[in-house]
């Protein structure tokens, strides 16, 4: 049996938990029953009324769930509420089964009599519900914890196949050489603008902490410094137009988030067009939803197919998977045509604020 797949599955767990307690608790009446000599009958009676326990939580399980996004006193009352009328059931079916077989179809003449050891079996119930709830706050916080070491992880080889990009001998040697052509040319002021700006480039892909988030506004700078640097290469053929709003360059987003996008765009977008390369970032939020979407006029038309190949590694694919252990559901990543030809990459995440 692999126990692993019972713990990581959660629907799973439960039930292997919930079979486990309830036999638990049957054990711990019949050694109960030992000490007062009971009749063997009477092991009936404490399996019978074990699995009347196992059925009446099972319903107990699915309100919970339905209530769990409720404020805390509704969770408090909840519990208290189903809890002691669940025991009321329970009580009244564990008497009945008990007078019908250990008393020879016994019953007594006050109803109140049905409700006995209700209270008991209240303080049962109720700690079957505490421990639910705290088997899933666990489970929730193991979650979180599995979700901050995986953003950790994919910033991590995020930050190390950009900088094996930025050593690239391609990538330095473009550079290099352009620098070294404004040299020659007496366009020492400009060959030296390009260098500091190669300079500041690399400087903040190795300083900056590949887990940290960062205003959009550094984002953009620290991207402008890479574009800078592809502008000696294109010349007039590539234009970046930037459009975000105040609030957007506010916001908080995964260092380095962007720059793959761009990467990715230039290498098969603007490097494969004849005429002038244009690059849109517009950025706005929205509904407390922070919306970026970069936009190029890529020679050829949308192709999921080949969207979807060209974005393995430092690209597409990896800034989704990145966005995923950061946020989990709670972000987008679409691909769209572009008008009349190109892609747009368009992302959605929560707005948080540069405090």
């Amino acid at each position: 049996m692999n126990w692993r797949s019972y713990l990581e599955d959660r629907n799973k767990m439960f039930w292997v938990l919930q079979i486990a307690g309830w036999m638990g608790y049957a054990l711990v009446q019949y050694i109960g029953s030992l000490m007062h000599e009971m009749r063997d009958i009477f092991l009936v009676i404490i399996l019978l009324g074990a699995y009347a326990g196992f059925l009446l939580t099972v319903p107990m399980r699915y309100i919970y769930r339905a209530i769990w996004n409720a404020p805390p006193f509704v969770h408090v009352i909840m519990v208290i509420a189903i809890s002691y009328f669940a025991a009321a059931i329970w009580a009244v079916i564990d008497n009945l089964t008990h007078w019908e077989i250990y008393k020879f179809g016994y019953r007594p003449n006050n109803l109140l009599f049905y409700f006995q050891h209700s209270v008991a079996k209240f303080y049962i119930l109720l700690t079957w519900s505490v421990l639910y709830f705290v088997i899933k706050y666990y489970q929730l916080l193991q979650d979180e914890r599995q979700k901050a070491l995986t953003a950790v992880s994919m910033a991590h080889q995020s930050q190390l196949k950009m900088l094996r990009y930025q050593l690239n001998p391609h990538f330095l040697f473009n550079t290099l050489n352009a620098i070294s052509t404004l040299i020659l040319v007496n366009e020492n002021k400009a060959a030296n603008q390009m260098m500091s700006k190669l300079s500041r480039f690399l400087r903040f892909s190795l300083d900056n902490e590949p887990i940290k988030r960062i205003s959009l506004k550094k984002e953009i700078d620290a991207l402008m410094l890479y574009l800078d640097i592809e502008k000696v290469r294109f010349g007039d053929r590539l234009e970046i137009h930037v459009d975000a709003s105040d609030e957007a360059l506010r916001a908080l987003v995964p260092s380095l988030l962007l720059q793959p996008l761009i990467e990715n765009a230039i290498k098969y977008a603007i490097a494969r067009t004849e005429t002038t390369g244009t690059i849109h970032i517009h950025a706005h939020v929205e509904a407390d939803m922070l919306k970026i979407s970069i936009a190029d006029n890529g020679p050829q038309p949308f192709d999921p197919s080949r969207i979807k190949v060209r974005g393995s590694g430092v690209g597409l694919a990896n800034t989704q998977e990145r966005l995923k252990a950061l946020y989990g559901k709670q972000y987008s990543f679409n691909l769209s045509a572009n008008v009349p030809s190109g892609c747009v990459v368009s992302i959605s995440m929560p707005w948080q604020p540069e405090e």
